[in-house]
């Protein structure tokens, strides 16, 4: 019957349907949040997350020069513990918003502000580093964190309301990250100066949580190749830092002919090292660890913790060399040299465990473990930034020659 048909439908526009909703919503420029197509072939990062990327370098950047102010002072306790937490919220918030991205980035401009207000978070975040790091006021960088978080509720609700097949799991992602939000606010309350750590890492706890909980209901979509993309992005964000630093090294050199040929050595060591680190990282396709379920992609995502946090520490360390020959070292030397040893070693380690493992020979392995190793003796040495670079240099070759992938498997450069 003709009730049944378009214009029955228009007789009652109160009641709707999805697609008349669908249309009132385009009238307006808003565009369904319906998931990408994980297949979708040339998938790359979009301006807009470039654009996102971009203000995260500051967040970075504060906290590795932080970091290393509080190492050259002898307080490398304080500041690596501080850094390992105000590194975790940049890293959160970096990454959920882009796997929430890979899943759900509709481009329209709705879309657009509410990144745009996250981004207005992050840099909220990053001007809240220093306090957090140096004097324990988490206020700022809670604040920041929390506008990240809060927009991510409506853009879930969104996507439950726009697709039934994720509901469950849009809402449990709503409803998790309401409660831990809840839980920063009464940080808040509480007084930010006047929390401890013991505090902040269980709320964070519950925030690693979340998705493992949502996820559970039906896995969101992700596109391997864009999350790889992503990943590799952020790295050389971070190792970009440590090239700051080796340049800050060149230049102290030029104005410095006291100590020129050492300043010229950690230059050079260093550009050797973060060489290394970047050959390693993109030795092996990202995307393959990410194409075996659920499972293999929180692994990936998860892990890479420990891969930023070590990148994002190699300059402070490369800075705390160039300080320790200007200035004399003011801490204990073995302790000073550790601040870029311990980084890199944990670099190439967690690389080496989450990526190369399975596409390398057994001798190969023990190889790089060893080296690893060798690096961490290389702290009670006075020349370990050279230990270093040669030791990074050697993964390098270890990697090349010790591949078991046939050539077409091989990652394009």
């Amino acid at each position: 019957m003709s009730g049944h048909n378009d214009p029955g439908v228009a007789r009652h526009p109160r009641r709707g349907t999805p697609a008349l909703t669908e249309q009132r919503l385009r009238r307006f420029g808003i565009h369904p949040l319906r998931p990408r197509d994980a297949a979708e072939p040339h998938r790359t990062a979009s301006a807009l997350e470039l654009l996102f990327d971009l203000v995260f370098v500051v967040a970075v950047s504060f906290a590795a020069s932080t970091l290393h102010e509080l190492e050259q002072d002898g307080r490398a306790g304080q500041g690596t513990l501080s850094y390992l937490i105000v590194f975790a919220a940049i890293w959160w918030a970096w990454m959920t918003f882009t796997w929430f991205a890979t899943a759900f980035d509709t481009d329209d401009w709705l879309y657009r502000v509410a990144t745009l207000v996250q981004m207005g978070g992050a840099l909220v975040i990053a001007a809240g580093v220093v306090p957090a790091m140096t004097e324990g006021d988490i206020t700022l960088l809670v604040v920041g964190y929390l506008v990240m978080r809060l927009v991510a509720i409506p853009q879930w609700l969104r996507v439950a309301v726009q697709n039934p097949e994720y509901r469950v799991t849009a809402l449990r992602y709503a409803a998790g990250i309401a409660v831990v939000q809840s839980c920063w606010l009464l940080l808040l309350g509480l007084g930010a100066t006047s929390v401890g750590t013991w505090v902040v890492l269980p709320v964070l706890a519950l925030e690693f949580a979340v998705p493992p909980f949502a996820e559970r209901a039906r896995p969101t979509p992700w596109h391997p190749h864009h999350v790889a993309e992503r990943f590799g992005l952020f790295t050389l964000i971070l190792l970009g830092e440590s090239i700051l630093a080796s340049a800050t090294a060149i230049i102290a050199a030029l104005g410095d002919t006291e100590h020129l040929a050492g300043l010229i050595v950690v230059a050079i060591s260093g550009l050797i090292v973060v060489a290394a680190m970047w050959w390693v990282y993109f030795a092996r396709p990202m995307h393959t660890r990410l194409s075996n379920g659920l499972g293999r992609a929180m692994v990936f995502g998860y892990f890479h913790y420990v891969i930023f946090a070590a990148a994002g520490a190699v300059s402070a360390g490369i800075e705390v060399a160039v300080g320790t020959l200007e200035h004399g070292a003011h801490a204990d030397p073995l302790m000073l040299r550790c601040t870029l040893v311990v980084p890199v070693a944990a670099f190439f380690l967690g690389v080496w465990w989450l990526a190369l493992r399975p596409t390398l020979r057994a001798r190969s392995n023990v190889l790089i473990v060893a080296l690893c190793a060798i690096m961490g003796t290389s702290a009670f040495f006075e020349a370990s930034v050279i230990e270093l670079a040669v030791c990074a240099a050697a993964i390098v070759v270890v990697v090349e020659r010790g591949n078991t992938q046939p050539p077409e498997s091989a990652p394009e450069r």
